[in-house]
């Protein structure tokens, strides 16, 4: 556990400061601000082009051995960042890693951890990699603003540290050896599991509620690079990525909370804090005091990481005995990143359109609230309902 907990900071570390160092090497090279977002779609469409691949690769070889070789396309790509290359293409090649890199890091969770300390140890991984959110937004704005080839040469030696603490890892059995690798077959049995999955009602409730946390944290990072020199006259990288630093905070906070006050039968718990997420962005967008915003951002960090997990660690229980936890977590990050990209993309489109942020921000925490409140009320129907179906003779 403590190799898989070093790797996952320093990966996660690299993985955050590399978004704003990428960022600065576009605004210093003059590309239009909308292409901010547009770079994070290269980023997470890895996600979704290798779902079906991604899940059984993890769990058909030791998923230590896994890690080590995604965070070496990690390296690769922002090695190439630093060199010259495209930024849109090197930031696809981190993407990569990064796609095939998240299923080994959870899955390899319960093949280490007993089921009755799934959830601390989900929150012990959360944790780190907030902890990791935390230090690398903070430490990737203030080089971007340094010096960008600096910063990029930074995240390169991260990533390379990370893969040397892979090594660490014991050499667990496989989970699921393949037989042979067939695309065609692995994008059939990635379907037949995403459908069984999602007709587990618990596992379906936690991939949309999981889904809609991350896709709103993607899309928080560029708002708030843009709703910083409006609403507080800032026009540095650094002060967006400290508040992203707060949020991250916030998470570390919010996940203790979990980890200690929900079971994993009671997930549902989780959901009210979900709601608060969007309710304390809406209220984001009205604020021009700095202190304010901070204090909002932690209790955005803190009510997201409350929510989310506790669903994240019901999900790959429930995952686990059914399609394996590989093909959990590749669904998991198919719908995740499906949805990052959806709402990435209807940013971008506002943004490009000329909507003022603030209006932008006040859109996207009414959006969020009501969508997770009709969450929060299916599940309750569904409780209700097996309760009633319990009961009856």
């Amino acid at each position: 556990m403590a190799a898989v907990i070093v790797a996952q900071f320093l990966s996660a570390l690299a993985d955050n400061a590399l978004l704003f160092g990428a960022l600065a090497l576009l605004r210093r090279d003059l590309y239009p601000d909308w292409s901010g977002p547009l770079l994070q779609e290269f980023f997470v469409g890895a996600y979704v082009l290798l779902a079906p691949f991604a899940g059984p690769i993890a769990d058909s070889f030791p998923k230590g051995r896994v890690m080590l070789v995604t965070n070496g396309l990690k390296l690769i790509g922002s090695f190439g960042m630093a060199v010259g290359l495209n930024p849109f293409l090197a930031y696809g090649l981190v993407g990569i890693g990064a796609a095939m890199y998240s299923p080994a890091k959870y899955g390899i969770l319960t093949e280490i951890a007993p089921l009755r300390l799934l959830v601390k140890a989900n929150g012990l991984m959360e944790a780190t990699t907030i902890a990791a959110i935390l230090l690398g937004s903070v430490m990737g704005g203030r080089m971007a603003d340094w010096s960008v080839p600096g910063s990029l040469a930074v995240v390169t030696g991260c990533y390379a540290a990370a893969a040397l603490a892979n090594l660490g890892i014991p050499r667990l059995v496989p989970a699921r050896p393949l037989n042979a690798f067939s695309p065609l077959a692995l994008v059939r049995d990635f379907g037949v599991a995403l459908g069984a999955l999602l007709r587990l009602p618990d596992a379906r409730f936690s991939v949309i509620g999981t889904s809609l946390f991350w896709g709103a944290g993607s899309t928080m990072r560029f708002l708030l690079v843009a709703w910083v020199p409006v609403a507080l006259g800032i026009h540095n990288l650094a002060m967006p990525s400290y508040l992203n630093g707060a949020v991250a905070l916030g998470i570390v906070i919010g996940a203790v909370l979990a980890a200690r006050f929900v079971s994993l039968d009671r997930a549902d718990r989780a959901l009210p804090a979900g709601v608060l997420i969007g309710v304390f962005i809406c209220l984001l967008a009205f604020t021009d005091r700095l202190p304010t915003a901070f204090g909002l951002m932690t209790l955005v960090g803190a009510s997201g990481g409350f929510f989310v997990i506790p669903l994240n660690a019901l999900l790959q229980e429930r995952g686990q005995r059914s399609v394996g936890a590989g093909n959990a977590i590749a669904a998991q990050n198919l719908a995740e990143n499906a949805t990052m990209v959806v709402m990435i993309g209807l940013y971008t489109f506002a943004a490009r359109a000329g909507t003022p942020v603030r209006g932008i921000a006040a859109a996207f925490g009414v959006a969020l609230a009501l969508a997770i409140s009709v969450l929060w009320i299916s599940r309750a129907r569904y409780q209700r309902r097996a309760i009633a179906k319990a009961s009856s003779p």
